[in-house]
């Protein structure tokens, strides 16, 4: 797309490819997210979106990335990558950041299909993102963050290098949460051997990144 590039972007590992979906590939993400991205009674996400009736969570999957596209500017973004593995969506796998120009910051956050969970996936595909980040915007830091009890989160993040960087208490709904926070510095980040971009150049001002 001439005039946002940004849709001809793609990050590529052995076994996913991270892109915006396409409007027709919207619906498969809101079934996704109707299908289920965590257990009953858990809310691993800070905005509880999933606290909703399949319906509800499958369309706010969807507006979700209508609404990022329409707010993108190079001060203030939210690159939403759906995550499609045989090219099937199966989740999305998010690198935001503000004033990124400046700070060279970014941070992370995801969610996957339940059935595509426990096979490596989460891993995999938060992997990409930081390749991305690092090596292809050049950034400096990427953060992110998961409530105490969220494992599974706390696990990929553990095993990507990331150092703690501190705690906040949050509402959860209704009820007082800790939520850890950690920071990945260039310097401790290992690049990633078999993660390749596809079309990046063209995109680097919507992101507020000098070329390389």
């Amino acid at each position: 797309m001439r005039h946002l590039p940004i849709f001809d972007l793609a990050v590529r590992t052995p076994r996913l490819e991270l892109r915006l979906p396409s409007i027709a590939e919207l619906d498969a993400l809101g079934d996704r997210a109707a299908e289920g991205v965590h257990e009953t009674g858990f809310m691993p996400f800070f905005v509880p979106w999933t606290d909703a009736p399949p319906a509800e969570r499958a369309r706010a999957a969807v507006q979700y990335q209508f609404r990022v596209w329409g707010a993108w500017t190079p001060e203030s973004w939210a690159c939403e990558f759906g995550v499609f593995l045989d090219g099937e969506v199966i989740g999305v796998q998010g690198v935001t950041a503000t004033d990124f120009a400046i700070t060279g910051e970014v941070g992370t956050g995801s969610w996957l299909g339940r059935r595509f969970q426990g096979q490596g996936i989460g891993t995999e595909m938060r992997r990409a993102a930081l390749h991305f980040a690092f090596e292809g915007l050049g950034a400096r830091y990427a953060t992110t963050g998961a409530y105490e009890d969220n494992a599974a989160s706390l696990g990929v993040t553990r095993k990507l290098g990331y150092r703690e960087d501190g705690i906040a208490i949050l509402n959860r709904q209704g009820t007082a949460a800790t939520q850890r926070r950690f920071r990945l510095s260039r310097a401790d980040w290992t690049p990633a051997g078999d993660v390749s971009i596809h079309g990046l150049e063209p995109c680097l001002p919507f992101f507020g990144a000098a070329p390389a």
